[in-house]
């Protein structure tokens, strides 16, 4: 079970393989934290100190997730922002974006400053993420400037596409304004449908309404070209299809404001894997192709994509022990995603270390304008010390969110975490 204690005054991370996400470095060393803040990294000699021996494991920043459901205010019952930092804290996660599908939806200045206010007591830092159209109908906008006032990090409809082009466009261009990321759930909803699964050989197999990868084509296409047309950020959630990654490559040849994100599952599992209907595995985008997972890495790899994001999404046990095409779409995914992005991307793919933590740290932290130089003296401390080669069995016992809705139990993974340090707080796992 997951210890969380605040940190000692003086805590040293002896011996540990340091990697520098910033400078592109690796080196074996030392991180002394001294009042929850960075004192000394490199060879560090210091008295008075509890020292965590770090030999074998890597140190590193705190990860950093763009893209998690806590589903407070209204769902508490699924997760609130306690669990969901715990849970974060778990993989290694020292910060993360809220989307706003809450209920109500986060579409206000007064909801904004809930989420920052309530997120004061929380272990790891938590910023909220603004619904860009009120109620998320996708018809009016929201009151952007007075939400980024207090707080709103980015803007986004998340799970409920803006499916009106004039209306997307008028979100980038106050996005623009503000100079703040905009985030469309990348589906069209007609060519989607009642689509509970990617539409293809499993789907006619299993008997489901399949979702096209056309449906998300289609979506990413119109929101790069409206972009570029504004001059706005553009930030592709969740991206699972080959057509998506080429029209991301594509539009990053000449257009530079652009980023997206893959997240574990879509790296993990292919449609291949629904065949006894597990409803853990319902996403929405759903898992794809083997096609299409093959192109998710190789659009890792080339830098086409950017982050590693979790789309956290915890739900009630009534909500996914129901039949496949009525259950609910999602699944949780703080605790078991370095496991399974380093099975993936590091000890199968044969991806570069660096690659992978550069892209669960500095590049979300980029895109949404954090502070990035983590190790300089004097920064709050965030940290994540893992093993990278530690082979584990994921099992309900490793879960700290509120529900447990998870298709890797039972998943053999590799790599995992054993202290996080956010906000002052020690968490040993």
């Amino acid at each position: 079970m997951m210890k969380l204690k605040k940190c000692a005054k003086k805590i040293l991370f002896k011996n540990g393989t340091i990697i520098d996400p910033i400078l592109e470095k690796g080196y074996k060393g030392d991180v002394l934290v001294e009042n929850g803040k960075i004192a000394a990294v490199g060879k560090v000699d210091v008295k008075n100190a509890e020292v965590i021996d770090c030999s074998g494991l890597i140190v590193t920043h705190g990860f950093c997730d763009l893209h998690v459901h806590f589903r407070e205010p209204g769902r508490e019952d699924k997760e609130t922002l306690e669990t969901g930092s715990r849970a974060a804290l778990a993989g290694g996660f020292t910060r993360v974006c809220t989307m706003p599908n809450t209920n109500p939806p986060i579409d206000s200045p007064e909801s904004i400053r809930f989420i920052y206010e309530k997120a004061k007591e929380c272990p790891i830092h938590i910023h909220p993420i603004g619904a860009a159209t009120k109620g998320q109908l996708g018809q009016e906008l929201t009151e952007m400037a007075g939400m980024s006032t207090e707080g709103a990090i980015a803007f986004s409809d998340d799970g409920l596409p803006i499916m009106d082009g004039g209306v997307m466009r008028r979100v980038l261009e106050y996005g623009g304004m503000l100079d703040k990321p905009i985030i469309n759930h990348a589906e069209d909803v007609c060519l989607r449908n009642d689509g509970v699964m990617n539409e293809g050989r499993m789907s006619t197999r299993l008997g489901l309404p399949g979702n096209p990868v056309e449906a998300e084509g289609v979506m990413v296409h119109r929101d790069l070209e409206l972009a570029r047309l504004t001059g706005a950020k553009l930030h592709v959630p969740h991206v699972s299809t080959a057509t998506a990654v080429k029209h991301v490559t594509d539009m990053k040849k000449d257009y530079k404001h652009i980023s997206a994100e893959v997240t574990p599952h879509h790296l993990f599992f292919t449609d291949d894997d629904l065949f006894e209907y597990n409803t853990n595995l319902k996403v929405a985008p759903p898992i794809r192709r083997n096609e299409d997972r093959a192109a998710l890495i190789k659009g890792f790899k080339s830098g086409a994509i950017d982050c590693i994001a979790t789309d956290h999404a915890p739900h009630t046990i009534e909500e996914k022990e129901s039949t496949f095409d009525v259950a609910a779409f999602g699944m949780i995914g703080l605790e078991s995603c370095l496991g399974a992005v380093l099975k993936v991307l590091v000890h199968e793919e044969k991806i570069d270390l660096m690659t992978v933590i550069k892209a669960l740290t500095v590049n979300p932290r980029e895109v949404m304008g954090f502070i990035t130089n983590l190790f300089e003296n004097n920064t709050d401390a965030e940290l994540t010390i893992f093993d990278p080669e530690e082979t584990w069995e994921f099992t309900k016992g490793d879960i700290y969110s509120k529900s447990s809705n998870s298709p890797f139990i039972g998943k053999s993974l590799v790599g995992k975490v054993k202290y996080t340090v956010s906000k002052s707080y020690l968490a040993i796992i």
